[in-house]
């Protein structure tokens, strides 16, 4: 008896040890949201602080902060112009050559976006240097997509290690060195990439897999083009084009399928694309749904559709209230890797303003052969 006594608190200890790691390892897990003091609303010290210049590099809380960076709040001023700050209560300025950064526990291998939001405020060329070793993309932030005087942005990155540490840099160097971007809401999210199926031949086909969306953010997510970014924020498609797309959610627009599309806001500058997997000669049928974002988009659109050398123009009157149109595309494979893209033909501004670049939406994207390609299309 006192050996089985024994022998359970012993099995008992084990138990208890492996309860704990799990806990543990829960505990560090990396949660999709803000960062630690994301939205930076975690007050600077005054004693930090010249004016509005932080003058620690450990000032802002779960930050270390290099360079000229300022300290902003809301209703705050610089002259005449009033400092926008996207979200809340505060946000940080980098000046010339300033950078923020934070070191997060990640798992190795793993994909992960970021999202932020940003505000130019005097350089008409205003970007961002985004790091994450050895990954890293200069976003330039210049043109404005919405009223507002901010956008939010993606960026994506496979983590080398089991600890990232995330830079956000401004590699500016202007005559007044407070000149800068506003940083404001810094987030996370980890990416899944999809797998193929057997029912349709791209991956991430309704793009429910893509960056964090602010819940309480109206404006969407900037996509950039891929030669800004190594790994796409969303998994399976690539920003193919000069300007990005725009990654909408139900919660603030109307999307055709599920949770989330993608907003087509620059015209040809703005394409998506994937490679699918193909057999040269046979048949297949690329369907998708075209609509508006019910954000005051109005006008007569047209989503241009790619599959290898075959095109399809899809019109779309919108009314700027929500809708959809499905369409369908049928080709014959020339290789046996199949390009898929799409872009907006026109470019459009919101009614409201005439100022806010949107465009038409596209989702529920599905490609699959077809048994008899000879018979009349639906």
């Amino acid at each position: 008896m006192k050996m089985q006594s024994s022998s359970s608190k012993a099995q008992a200890v084990v138990l208890l040890a492996v309860l704990l790691s799990a806990a543990c390892q829960i505990s560090t897990a990396l949660i999709d949201g803000l960062l630690v003091n994301g939205n930076f609303e975690a007050p600077v010290k005054k004693t930090d602080l010249n004016g509005t210049i932080v003058t620690r590099h450990d000032a802002v809380p779960g930050w270390t902060v290099t360079g000229f960076v300022e300290y902003i709040q809301a209703g705050q001023k610089q002259g005449d112009m009033q400092l926008v700050v996207p979200e809340g209560f505060a946000a940080v300025r980098l000046g010339n050559e300033a950078s923020i950064k934070q070191t997060l526990n990640v798992s190795k291998g793993m994909y992960y976006s970021i999202t932020f939001c940003a505000a130019r405020t005097c350089a008409q060329e205003e970007r961002l240097n985004i790091t994450v070793a050895p990954d890293s993309g200069v976003l330039p932030i210049q043109t404005l997509y919405s009223i507002n005087g901010w956008d939010c942005y993606a960026w994506a990155f496979q983590a080398e290690n089991a600890q990232a540490e995330i830079i956000i840099h401004n590699p500016g160097v202007e005559e007044d060195p407070a000149c800068g971007p506003l940083i404001d809401s810094v987030a996370i999210r980890t990416l899944y990439p999809p797998k193929p199926t057997n029912v349709n031949l791209l991956k991430n086909w309704d793009f429910e897999e893509g960056p964090y969306v602010f819940p309480k953010v109206d404006t969407g997510v900037l996509c950039p083009p891929f030669t800004e970014d190594d790994h796409s924020p969303l998994p399976a498609w690539t920003v193919e084009s000069l300007k990005a797309v725009k990654y909408i959610d139900a919660e603030h627009f109307s999307v055709p399928h599920g949770r989330r599309a993608v907003e087509l806001v620059a015209g040809k500058e703005s394409a998506v694309t994937q490679i699918a997997r193909t057999v040269a000669g046979k048949f297949y049928d690329l369907t998708f749904l075209v609509g508006d974002a019910s954000n005051k988009c109005e006008g007569s659109m047209v989503v241009e559709a790619f599959a290898g050398p075959s095109t399809l123009k899809v019109p779309y009157e919108s009314k700027g209230q929500g809708g959809f149109k499905p369409a369908k595309l049928r080709f014959r494979a020339t290789a046996n890797r199949t390009r898929v893209m799409f872009f907006s033909t026109y470019y459009h501004t919101r009614s409201d303003d005439f100022v806010s670049l949107c465009g038409p939406v596209v989702d529920f994207v599905k490609l699959v052969s077809v048994r008899n390609p000879h018979r009349r299309l639906a």
